[in-house]
């Protein structure tokens, strides 16, 4: 085998120029780790921030950006015993996903689902892992509530309308304009909310008769802080996984506890190799039969070839995009 592959080098922060292709050393699987040979990589809100400099990879962690990617198991390491060479995987990486082969822990991948091409695969486990740990784990979303989502046509808004919807919960979400609102609906939103033209909390009052949602999942932060709490009702959970409008925010601490809000959230990237490896084994049991049978089905936005990471970063930024972003290998 081949001990140079290509990958996208980051030289130094900065705007998405400074993404370049290269080729470098072939990484090598650990004792618990595989191989594997890219076939596809999914783009994401975290690599744009990593590219910036504002978000760096955890100790250990390889530099090269992709936190998900799809194709076939190359090598294994020693004591890995549930895949084989040449299996089909889709996997949450710690990074190194934007190159021809990168090593991942053999518990942080699932099968690439019956029916699903390589693009499509590569384009699940971040938002996918990232939505059942908040929505699910920390959240509690149960059949019957109401869900507020933010961004709905973003990977993880898109991702959260389908989880939510399978599992039985009243789905409401926001997006900019006509189309994108058009476009949450048609994946299975029951009310989309024009954040340009409305009130994202006096939508919510009135789609919920004043009682307001059980559960806000946010990718907003900064001051939309504040009107999430408004828009929850008694014992509502605010989810945090994001901060485009910053990190951070003046709120009332008497909304909380008048409401009795829990507020909570997480980053996916700096949790432990155990903690990834329970949400693989929850997707596996509870939300792969879903996508294997039709009812989870993630849009892609857009693929790119690998040397055009450049590109692919700033449709991300630009917002336009609905559903997912990926690097063909």
């Amino acid at each position: 085998m081949n001990t140079v592959h290509r990958h996208v080098r980051v030289d130094r922060p900065g705007p998405p120029e400074v993404l370049q292709l290269a080729e470098g050393s072939r990484p090598e699987p650990g004792p618990n780790e595989v191989l594997i040979a890219v076939a596809a990589a999914g783009v994401n809100r975290p690599d744009v921030l990593q590219r910036m400099g504002v978000y760096p990879p955890p100790p250990g962690a390889s530099p090269i950006l992709g936190l998900e990617v799809a194709g076939t198991v190359a090598a294994i390491g020693r004591d890995v015993e549930q895949w084989r060479i040449g299996d089909a995987v889709c996997a949450l990486t710690p990074g190194g996903g934007y190159a021809e082969y990168c090593v991942t822990p053999a518990a942080h991948c699932l099968p690439v689902p019956d029916g699903y091409s390589m693009i499509e695969a590569a384009a699940l486990p971040e938002t996918a892992f990232t939505v059942w740990g908040n929505l699910f784990r920390r959240g509690r979303l149960a059949a019957g509530e109401t869900v507020l989502i933010h961004g709905g046509t973003s990977g993880i808004g898109s991702t959260a309308i389908q989880f939510a919807k399978a599992f039985g919960a009243r789905v409401l979400v926001t997006a900019r304009g006509a189309d994108k609102c058009a476009a949450c609906l048609a994946l299975g939103a029951d009310a989309a909310i024009d954040y340009a033209s409305q009130d994202f909390v006096d939508e919510v009052q009135r789609l919920t008769a004043g009682r307001g949602v059980d559960v806000v999942l946010d990718i907003v932060g900064g001051d939309y802080t504040a009107r999430n709490l408004a828009a929850l009702g008694v014992d509502g959970r605010l989810l945090l996984v994001g901060f485009q409008r910053g990190t951070t925010a003046t709120i009332d601490l008497t909304a909380i506890m008048r409401k009795r809000i829990v507020v909570t959230g997480s980053m996916l990237r700096p949790q432990s190799h155990d903690e990834k490896a329970v949400l693989a084994q929850a997707l596996r049991a509870q939300v792969w039969p879903l996508i294997e049978s039709g009812r989870i089905r993630l849009p892609i936005a857009a693929c790119f070839p690998l040397a055009q990471a450049a590109d692919a970063h700033r449709l991300m930024e630009s917002s336009q995009h609905i559903g997912k972003i990926v690097l063909t290998v």
